[in-house]
């Protein structure tokens, strides 16, 4: 069924289309078209930026206890936690007013614009974060796993920072880093932005979803004929 009814196949990264060919899917017919999102505000430049965000489920796959091991070892960090899950108890004992539990889209928005950077602490490979998508249009750069679908969408030091994935004292060093160096950072939060507007927006992404629907079209009918034929 895979391999005869289904015409093309859509990944969400060139990581995720490798995986599906070791999977035994033909790499000929997978498409890479990754997530996207429609938000128009990427903060103003005078905007003031303080700290780190985390968003995600706290969970141990999401690297939740990697990171607070990490903030443990940091004199004063400023990081703030936002998600719920099973260590959600675990992050309110340890930052306090810093852990906001859950939060409503524009809420998490808000943070990210006003935020310095982003942490994606992930100990899996994720297939696209949709967080990464969301901190490039504030124009918020990240620190994440050099891991999976992550490693290839962060340019290190160009759009964010990578460390080795679990590395506790490798994460602190890049988020002591990022609290020391603003301008840096700032600098690639605009360069993630450009990184959103021309991979990752809704104009972008629909031209590209036609292209797979034309191409799925064009192969299918190609198909029929060479078994009519």
């Amino acid at each position: 069924t895979f391999r005869r009814k289904v015409t093309r196949y859509i990944a969400l990264s060139d990581f995720g289309r490798d995986k599906l060919a070791q999977s035994g899917l033909p790499l000929e017919r997978i498409s890479v078209k990754p997530n996207y999102l429609e938000w128009r505000e990427a903060g103003s430049e005078a905007q003031p930026r303080m700290g780190g965000l985390f968003v995600g489920r706290l969970s141990p796959e999401k690297g939740v206890e990697v990171l607070l091991q990490a903030l443990a070892t940091l004199p004063a960090p400023q990081v703030t936690v936002v998600g719920a899950g099973p260590l959600e108890q675990q992050v309110r004992a340890q930052l306090g007013p810093q852990s906001l539990g859950f939060q409503p889209l524009p809420a998490v928005m808000a943070l990210m614009q006003s935020a310095g950077f982003m942490v994606l602490p992930s100990l899996w490979y994720e297939g696209f974060p949709r967080t990464i998508v969301e901190a490039y249009a504030c124009g918020t750069p990240v620190v994440a796993s050099r891991l999976g679908a992550m490693a290839e969408v962060i340019e290190d030091g160009v759009t964010g920072l990578l460390f080795s994935p679990g590395n506790v004292q490798e994460l602190a060093d890049k988020i002591a880093w990022a609290q020391a160096n603003p301008a840096a950072m700032r600098a690639m939060g605009q360069a993630a932005r450009r990184r959103y507007e021309t991979y990752y927006s809704p104009e972008v992404n629909y031209r590209q979803l036609l292209a797979i629907y034309e191409q799925a079209f064009t192969e299918n009918h190609a198909d029929r004929g060479s078994s009519q034929g």
